[in-house]
């Protein structure tokens, strides 16, 4: 695992950070199934690296009322950040969110964490964080979710979508809500190295790559 700066080293480290790194979304088409449109708020569980900027990214997506960061594929007993970060757990660091399917929908937030929230290429790892916890996977809520999920990638693997193969796995397993001083992470802490090198670029190329989605 690659230690997160903690709050108290934010003005050491960020001299040391330099200008963000360049970020852009990878022009992927859109996936040709989905989830029929539901009145009800529904609810996607996704997970791809540090759930920092994963929940920021998603907090941008027009139509998403919420999104909680917190671990999926473990057990309830070991759903902590000390746990979770021994890579001994089987959580992965994931997001809960819950979104209108009548303003944005399942197949289109499926299209963003390809697209630009995580890297669907990297095994077992998301920029400098690695180890098992920061996976590549989609925990789908219902059979619907299931089979458009398992479609597009199919259908991205097909296009040759990306340089590399794509590693994301479907998989099972209750979501489980992080400490609280996870949540909202990037909003209350804006200034924190990690959040400047890694996510503020992710966010700013999500709001560029897809302008009518962002709120």
């Amino acid at each position: 695992m690659t230690l997160r700066y903690p709050l108290a080293l934010t003005p050491l480290f960020l001299a040391a950070c330099g200008p963000a790194a360049a970020e852009r979304a990878v022009p992927i088409p859109a996936a040709a199934q989905d989830v029929p449109a539901a009145g009800a708020p529904q609810v996607a569980v996704l997970a791809g690296g540090c759930f920092w900027g994963m929940e920021a990214v998603f907090q941008q997506v027009k139509g998403v009322r919420d999104v909680t960061a917190g671990y999926a594929g473990g057990t309830k007993a070991t759903a902590r950040y000390d746990a979770v970060s021994s890579e001994t757990t089987r959580h992965a660091e994931a997001i809960r969110i819950s979104y209108d399917p009548r303003v944005v929908s399942y197949a289109t937030l499926l299209r963003v964490y390809f697209s630009i929230a995580h890297d669907p290429t990297q095994l077992n790892r998301q920029g400098p964080d690695s180890g098992s916890s920061y996976r590549s996977a989609i925990f789908p809520q219902s059979a619907q979710q299931r089979a458009v999920a398992a479609a597009y990638i199919a259908q991205l693997t097909k296009a040759h979508a990306f340089p590399g193969a794509i590693v994301t796995t479907l998989e099972q397993g209750a979501f489980y809500p992080a400490e609280a001083y996870h949540q909202d992470f990037f909003r209350r802490h804006p200034t924190h190295p990690y959040i400047v090198r890694w996510d503020k670029p992710k966010v700013a190329a999500f709001r560029a790559g897809f302008p009518k989605l962002a709120v």
